[in-house]
């Protein structure tokens, strides 16, 4: 399937203004208040439109968009299908209390259901995906009767109290002080062969250990005391974190001995971004339940959500469910989700996430890898990739620290300052790039955008030792 990225989807595309840009910056600055932020750092680039995998700015300057915006944006920029459908949604209902039978609601439910595995058949909507791995959590500790929730070190869940207390990465840190963390969170080390935490030398190994010693954490919590394991499939902000053969099929195993909800958080690697519909269907894999939100219609509505198993359905019955939201299953966003998951079959857009990752951007990142020394490694699939840089091959030393802040992250902000000088929006974090496109990206443009990273890259290469 091609995909084209005509800006004339927006009329005229890009015609630089800058004194609007200009007005827009000082909106922002003058009233917003930024998360993830010191206020004062805050230095946004007013963006005036979009289409395909390209944003550009008030000077007409483009970017392609190897980001995804915050990695949601599966289908891509301002797709016609959908920005028709919420606009069709909008003349007929705009709200409806979620009391009420909405068909959008019910068809968005159905098209999620039918995609998710095994007798995960229901669906509760949330706003976005920390809601949905709160709720998650609370159906699993309704459904067990049980306090405690195991997750990872090494990953992104949410902003939320519950969803912070579950993130494994330094977010985590500040929220506690500030007495937003749940204490009945546990974390145990997930998989990691490149800096395996169990001296594991192949993946065979890394599974067996990381395996044993969350049985390990389990036994030590009191397998009676946990409600649920919490995972995100392919681990995301935190790494791009593909879990080796048969670690899920583990988890999912210590979970049915025990008696412990299993919850896959696919919030950001579900609705093609793995390549697949859900990152489980890798593995054959069936959770309990399983979390989604961003690309389910790629943002262009807040939308997330839980997708429910028959037995936690059972549990809630003749029980209430003690949660709900106002906008859950708000028409526009379940409008926009059935366009967009209709679109995605209709255009083979998931399928092109996999033949990308696999026939472009894989090989092409591992080329790259060769002529770089500041590349360790190179890891992903479908269209949600990471390159690992260190300042030495051999010890794996980080070129920038973890957790690191203040001027130690001048190697890797210099190699996001070529990409953006040259008209590329990358994501990373510490010391990592990740290469994560639209699902729509067509071969040209992952080449075009690798071609930008190789260059950048020679940034990071000067630091290596």
């Amino acid at each position: 399937m091609t995909y084209d990225n005509v800006e004339s989807r927006q009329a005229g595309g890009p015609v630089p203004d800058p004194a609007e840009g200009a007005r827009v910056h000082a909106l922002d600055r003058a009233h917003l208040f930024h998360s993830w932020a010191a206020q004062d750092g805050v230095d946004p680039i007013p963006v005036a439109g979009a289409s395909g995998r390209y944003f550009w700015d008030y000077d007409g300057k483009r970017y392609l968009d190897f980001s995804s915006q915050f990695i949601n944006l599966n289908i891509g920029h301002a797709h016609p299908k959908v920005v028709a459908a919420i606009k069709e949604q909008a003349d007929r209902i705009c709200m409806i209390a979620s009391t009420f039978a909405n068909d959008q609601r019910g068809e968005a439910a159905r098209l999620i259901a039918e995609l998710a595995p095994g007798d995960l058949n229901r669906v509760f909507f949330t706003n976005g995906g920390a809601e949905a791995n709160e709720h998650a959590v609370r159906m699993a500790r309704l459904h067990t009767g049980r306090p405690k929730v195991l997750s990872a070190y090494r990953s992104y869940h949410g902003g939320t109290s519950t969803a912070i207390s579950l993130t494994g990465d330094p977010r985590r840190w500040p929220n506690q002080n500030a007495g937003g963390a749940d204490a009945n969170v546990a974390h145990f080390f997930g998989p990691y062969l490149y800096r395996s935490h169990f001296h594991a030398t192949t993946e065979a190994e890394e599974t067996a250990r990381a395996l044993a010693h969350l049985e390990q954490v389990i036994a030590f919590e009191g397998p009676s005391t946990v409600a649920a394991v919490v995972l995100e499939t392919v681990v995301g902000t935190a790494g791009i974190l593909v879990p080796p053969a048969g670690y899920l099929a583990g988890v999912r195993e210590l979970c049915d001995r025990h008696g412990i909800v299993f919850i896959a958080d696919e919030v950001m690697s579900g609705f093609g971004r793995t390549g697949a519909w859900f990152a489980v269907d890798h593995w054959d894999v069936t959770p309990d339940l399983i979390t989604f939100a961003k690309g389910v219609n790629s943002g262009y509505v807040p939308l997330g959500g839980v997708i429910v198993s028959d037995a936690i359905y059972d549990t809630f019955r003749t029980r209430p469910y003690p949660g709900g939201l106002t906008y859950s299953g708000h028409p526009l966003a379940c409008a926009a989700a059935v366009a967009a998951i209709t679109a995605m079959k209709e255009e083979g857009i998931v399928e092109n996430a996999a033949r990308v990752g696999e026939q472009v951007i894989g090989p092409g990142l591992r080329e790259i890898a060769e002529r770089h020394p500041s590349v360790g490694e190179v890891r992903g699939l479908g269209v949600f990739w990471a390159l690992e840089l260190v300042r030495d091959r051999e010890t794996r030393e980080m070129l920038v620290p973890y957790a690191a802040g203040g001027g130690e992250t001048r190697p890797v902000d210099e190699v996001v300052a070529v990409c953006k000088a040259r008209g590329l929006w990358p994501v990373y974090n510490y010391n990592r790039i990740h290469v994560v496109p639209p699902c729509t990206i067509t071969d040209t443009e992952a080449k075009e955008g690798l071609a930008i990273l190789d260059e950048a890259l020679t940034k990071a290469d000067a630091h290596v030792a």
